[in-house]
């Protein structure tokens, strides 16, 4: 039962958001009095907690899946990016924003972590694209990095990037794209472009 609560609550809070989604919601949807999800979590932002972090779990090992395929580089990203948006339901409800804004706690835990997670990741793939020909091998890997995952951050603020105008899956590719465009050698622009076509 803990489990099948788990999956109803992630599913809840990834389509309407963490802070309207109640535990009177979740009973419902799985068909199941209040009081049997209060066995399992005394209160809602344990619920919240659980959900994160085992959502944070599957998604960093499926990143960690892609980039042990050693694809091409910049395909690597395009591929990550499709991961993620297909199990954060392309994050309509502003996922981790409203995580920041009313359960600042636990945002600031997953920050750490996902830092640590794409700082590999993408440590790696600017190692790998700068081997291959296709990053210049002129730009400051460890700079980089850590712009990139800042922006990855920036663009899911809806105050900044408000989602009646931008979609997240358009905000990702426009970044993937600012940020490669950036890096790239001729070699890499040409692949990208060939990328960008296909899709």
């Amino acid at each position: 039962m803990k489990e099948k609560i788990i999956l109803k609550s992630t599913e809840l809070f990834l389509n309407f958001g963490f802070k309207s989604v109640t535990m009177d919601d979740i009973a419902n949807a799985i068909g199941i009095s209040k009081k049997t999800i209060y066995q399992h979590f005394s209160n809602k932002t344990m619920l919240v907690e659980v959900t994160t972090m085992q959502l944070f779990e599957f998604i960093s090992h499926g990143i960690d899946s892609i980039c042990g395929l050693n694809k091409n580089p910049i395909e690597e990203l395009y591929d990550i990016k499709r991961f993620v948006m297909e199990h954060l339901k392309d994050e309509k409800s502003s996922p981790q924003y409203q995580l920041k804004k009313y359960y600042p706690k636990i945002y600031s835990t997953l920050k750490q972590k996902q830092f640590e997670v794409m700082y590999e990741c993408v440590n790696k793939n600017l190692s790998h694209g700068v081997n291959k020909g296709l990053y210049r091998d002129t730009i400051n890997i460890e700079f980089i990095t850590r712009i990139y995952f800042n922006s990855m951050l920036a663009i899911k603020d809806t105050d900044l990037f408000p989602l009646k105008i931008f979609s997240m899956n358009m905000l990702m590719d426009n970044y993937l794209e600012y940020h490669l465009r950036g890096i790239c050698t001729d070699k890499g622009v040409e692949k990208l472009n060939q990328i960008i076509t296909k899709n």
